[in-house]
């Protein structure tokens, strides 16, 4: 198992800061595939205090979990949560979270792009910026980490004080 970035560099105090601490689809303590972006899953790491970056799909009118293809049939009632960071995974997806107020971005391969709710949300390895989301830092980031304002990750209990 891969250790996380926090516990290799000795950064454990981001609540400090006041930092919103994401488990990336619904991950709290490293990957586990299997759970991924299942509502049980994503529950569990709500319940644990922390956000959740989801992946979001919306095909023949209905929305769907899952990361590299809908997989998960769920409700707008269920995403429009204030913990869910919904990572759309096409733009149906998109213009649905959009038009109904529901927190939500689309990304691919950008350096950063802006969610709904005007955050900025940093691709892994790339340059962070004051007030950004370090995504992932486990495989990399540039610049202080303490700037940021939140932090997703397979393993943000790490990053727990």
């Amino acid at each position: 198992m891969k250790e996380s970035t926090a516990i290799a560099s000795g950064y454990t105090s981001v609540q400090q800061n006041n930092m919103t601490l994401i488990a990336h689809r619904g991950n709290t303590a490293g990957k586990n595939p299997d759970l991924e972006n299942t509502p049980a899953y994503i529950d569990v790491a709500v319940a644990k205090g922390y956000d959740v970056e989801v992946d979001v799909w919306y095909v023949e009118d209905k929305y769907y979990l899952g990361h590299d293809s809908p997989e998960i049939e769920t409700t707008l009632e269920y995403l429009d949560n204030d913990k869910f960071w919904c990572h759309c995974k096409n733009v149906g997806a998109l213009a649905q979270l959009v038009k109904h107020g529901v927190h939500c971005f689309f990304h691919q391969s950008d350096d950063v792009t802006l969610t709904s709710r005007g955050i900025l949300w940093t691709f892994p390895k790339k340059e962070l910026m004051e007030g950004s989301v370090c995504v992932m830092p486990e495989l990399g980031y540039t610049g202080p980490l303490d700037q940021c304002s939140g932090i997703c990750s397979d393993f943000v209990e790490d990053y727990k004080a």
